[in-house]
């Protein structure tokens, strides 16, 4: 699965070089469907089944959407918030991972968004090295997001992954009374998760947009995203979506 990670690591370095004003979404999408391509790796997205199947290869979320924008002629502008989810699979395993680019300069309140969903999500992946089930991983989840003033989204959760982009086990950020009573799992080695914290400025529900498939903010306040495919492993988590360590490259996926 690492072989899939670094291509999907490879994929947002290139969409951070392209998220800046003036830039259309669909311009962004393309040019991860070309480099998918170039790597022989096969898009996780496109054409998911729905309403109407899903038309690109990333999720490309603006501002107060929350999840599954579709990519077109939307053009970013400075002080916009640009949430990037992809994924890919490689010799028959996947990879999935989501990252929120500020446009240019954005608001302090903004920023504090930002980094308060990308360090929810580095939390839960130390808490997976040392806390034995997910529930307790997810309540240190839900307190971060409150303790900074914002709230987590629960329309939406994360998954298992393998062969299949959506496997099991569900993977809330949150933690209710049910989920620990009927849900919760063990962090265990062999266990493959895509985590993935949605954090908004100001309510937590969401509502359904025209287009089947884009989710927003029913208050219109912006939203964060972040993700990474994370291993349990004997020496403990593993972040499969991560930047190359020494003596590896994005070419060894190939």
């Amino acid at each position: 699965m690492r072989r899939a990670g670094l291509v999907v690591w490879g994929a947002h370095q290139l969409a951070s070089s392209l998220v800046h004003p003036g830039m259309t979404t669909g311009e962004i999408d393309v040019a991860v469907e070309r480099y998918f391509a170039s790597h022989s790796a096969e898009p996780l997205f496109k054409g998911v089944p729905g309403k109407t199947p899903f038309p690109a290869v990333c999720c490309i979320s603006v501002n107060d959407e929350v999840v599954h924008g579709i990519p077109g002629s939307r053009v970013l502008r400075a002080g916009d918030i640009v949430s990037v989810d992809t994924g890919c699979r490689v010799g028959g395993w996947c990879g999935d991972s989501a990252v929120t680019y500020p446009v240019g300069d954005v608001l302090p309140e903004v920023r504090k968004l930002l980094d308060c969903t990308s360090g929810v999500l580095a939390l839960a992946i130390e808490l997976m090295g040392v806390r034995s089930r997910w529930s307790d991983v997810a309540t240190e989840m839900a307190k971060f997001v409150r303790d900074h003033g914002f709230s987590v989204v629960e329309n939406f959760v994360g998954h298992g992954i393998g062969r299949k982009m959506h496997e099991d086990p569900q993977v809330p950020n949150f933690c209710t009374p049910h989920f620990r009573r009927h849900h919760d799992f063990e962090l265990e080695p062999g266990l493959v998760i895509a985590v993935e914290p949605m954090v908004n400025m100001g309510s937590k529900r969401v509502r359904a947009m025209p287009d089947h498939w884009t989710q927003s903010t029913v208050d219109g306040k912006f939203s964060a995203h972040f993700e990474h495919t994370v291993a349990i492993t004997e020496q403990g988590p593993v972040v499969l979506t991560a930047a190359p360590a020494a003596g590896e490259s994005v070419g060894d996926a190939a």
